[in-house]
């Protein structure tokens, strides 16, 4: 089952086409990554998600039911973090979510419990001083506390990680990955090694669509170059290496740095065989070699020149 459906989706502004005939599915129970350059839409699609911005065209379904612009019944199934929380400064943790389950209607005894859960999920369970005091990582804790205060069936964040250090990136991502088992998890970003640390879902948006997606697994068999790494002993080495005859045509997809050679191809056996032969004719040793899985990195800008 899919806990969301975009069908043909588009969004101009003015003369500005941001969202381009867009078609995603997000499988349940899953860390989707969604992945895309500043400005590429991302937010944009997200809000139509969410019922507050309207669609030029296309259909949106948030477990199995139509989000209809301006409505609220589809966002009962989801939890949202916007890139830049806002609370009431003057409050503790606590107290903020014991306002916030007031409002939509908890029980005491239910707003009790679930601060409690949240709270100690977050790392923010013994935290009594004021919410203007926190850290940007701290707000962005506390911030999914309280998406996660109705239970959702889909977690969206939106940029979740991307103003945070490397410590608040890391505690932002083991709570993402953490709530996996429970939640369906959305989030956008333009930083390629938070969705390879903790998503097995991704979808590349370029241009107002979805240039790829698909399991992290689909997607680098699928559109990665398989690379190979050499490294030699000595510089020497590698000029004789390189100034082999049938060597050559495997230099026109390759990088070097200082004593290190990547070879690049989409036939990568063909690669290892023709390297054996050679290394065997010339009885070269390199000190290193390694099959290299494609990273998303290369994949994206790949897929975004």
């Amino acid at each position: 089952m899919n806990v969301l459906t975009i069908q043909n989706l588009s969004k101009s502004f003015g003369k500005q086409r941001i969202i381009d005939n867009l078609n995603l599915s997000v499988p349940e129970g899953s860390v989707f990554g969604f992945i895309g350059k500043n400005g590429a839409g991302k937010t944009t699609t997200m809000k139509m998600v969410l019922g507050l911005l309207q669609p030029d065209n296309g259909e949106i379904h948030v477990c199995n039911e139509p989000v209809g612009f301006g409505q609220t019944r589809t966002n009962q199934y989801i939890g949202y973090l916007p890139d830049v929380p806002e609370f009431y400064n003057y409050m503790t943790p606590i107290q903020y979510l014991k306002l916030c389950g007031e409002v939509i209607a908890l029980s005491k005894a239910e707003i009790s419990k679930r601060s409690e859960e949240l709270l100690s999920l977050v790392g923010l369970y013994d935290v009594t001083k004021q919410i203007g005091g926190f850290s940007r990582g701290m707000k962005q804790r506390l911030g999914i506390a309280q998406a996660l205060l109705t239970q959702p069936k889909l977690l969206i964040c939106d940029e979740p990680t991307s103003a945070l250090d490397p410590v608040g990136r890391k505690e932002i991502l083991d709570i993402l990955y953490k709530i996996s088992g429970t939640t369906t998890v959305l989030f956008s970003t333009h930083i390629l090694s938070d969705v390879e640390r903790i998503c097995n879902h991704a979808a590349f948006l370029n241009e107002g669509k979805i240039a790829v997606t698909g399991t992290l697994a689909e997607i680098k068999a699928l559109h990665g170059h398989e690379s190979l790494l050499l490294e030699f002993s000595a510089d020497k080495d590698l000029q004789i290496f390189k100034k082999q005859k049938s060597v050559e045509p495997l230099l026109i997809y390759s990088e070097e740095n200082n004593r290190e050679l990547i070879l690049h191809s989409r036939n990568m056996e063909n690669v290892q065989k023709t390297l054996l032969r050679i290394l065997a004719e010339t009885g070269i040793c390199p000190i290193k070699i390694e099959l290299m899985e494609p990273s998303l990195e290369s994949l994206f800008l790949e897929v975004v020149k």
